[in-house]
């Protein structure tokens, strides 16, 4: 079994957050420290590290990410301007926290998707 995460607790709702959505596979909330107007993380509720822990078992999971994310951004009023979706792998990818969860981040011109 995967290590327990921040996330874990999030999904038990043993910490309060802004919680906007959950089912019986993914969880949504709002970052804590939004880098957008709007910026909803979506997990998994099951501990998948990182994409490379992937397995075929998990692609319902992953699958319903995404459509979690088009109900959200269009409920958050973003969809027909457009937004991002980003999933970070290890430490080079930026990922901080070790249970995959996609940012959702819109609500303004995003610019360049890397800088050099």
């Amino acid at each position: 079994m995967a290590e327990e995460t921040i996330f874990s607790k999030i999904i038990r709702q043993e910490i309060e957050t802004d919680l906007l959505y959950q089912d019986d596979l993914v969880t949504a909330f709002r970052d804590i420290n939004p880098r957008a107007p709007s910026h909803i993380l979506i997990i998994p509720n099951h501990v998948i590290a990182t994409v490379n822990d992937a397995t075929e078992a998990d692609e319902r999971a992953l699958g319903r990410l995404f459509t979690v994310a088009a109900k959200l951004a269009k409920a958050e009023g973003i969809a027909e301007d457009g937004y991002r979706l980003i999933v970070n792998c290890n430490s080079y990818g930026g990922q901080e926290v070790y249970h995959i969860h996609m940012h959702l981040v819109g609500g303004k011109p995003l610019g360049p998707m890397l800088v050099d």
